[in-house]
């Protein structure tokens, strides 16, 4: 049995935003370890509402378009998670039997990774979470050249 993945953007809609997820669906389908695909619809606030669109039979040809898509095809939003809103996170991700989550995004969506990665392993989910830069700034720590940025 594979994994389960949930991708989510985070942030203004980049030049690159549909491209992080393409990498990402295609990543996971190439990996032969991924069992479903989901995306949240508009970021943070799909994630809380539960709103999450299926992208596992999602046609190849229709994904590789992405690279050449404008805005954000999933949406996206800049809503910041707080304390009160992790539970809700782990109970879509529970719901949905999530075992990698990827953000794309800037800074706080960087942050908002490192939040609920650390809240998964103080309550015990065994969940991957990863973020996907994406910023126009180049300002994100660890990075050299960010994707977004010219």
């Amino acid at each position: 049995m594979g994994v389960n993945i949930l991708v989510a953007h985070g942030g203004g809609p980049t030049a690159v935003i549909n491209t992080s997820l393409q990498g990402v669906v295609e990543g996971a389908r190439q990996s032969g370890k991924v069992d479903k695909i989901y995306a949240a619809r508009f970021g943070a606030e799909g994630i809380l509402k539960g709103d999450l669109i299926d992208l596992t039979d999602v046609p190849s040809s229709t994904i590789a378009k992405l690279a050449h898509t404008p805005a954000s095809a999933i949406g996206s939003c800049r809503r910041k998670l707080t304390d009160a809103d992790y539970p809700t996170v782990l109970e879509t991700l529970k719901k949905f039997n999530i075992d990698c989550f990827f953000y794309n995004g800037g800074n706080d969506s960087m942050d908002t990774c490192n939040k609920i990665s650390k809240y998964m392993q103080k309550v015990g989910y065994d969940c991957r979470v990863m973020g996907v830069p994406k910023t126009i700034d180049n300002d994100l720590f660890g990075t050299d050249h960010c994707p977004g940025f010219a």
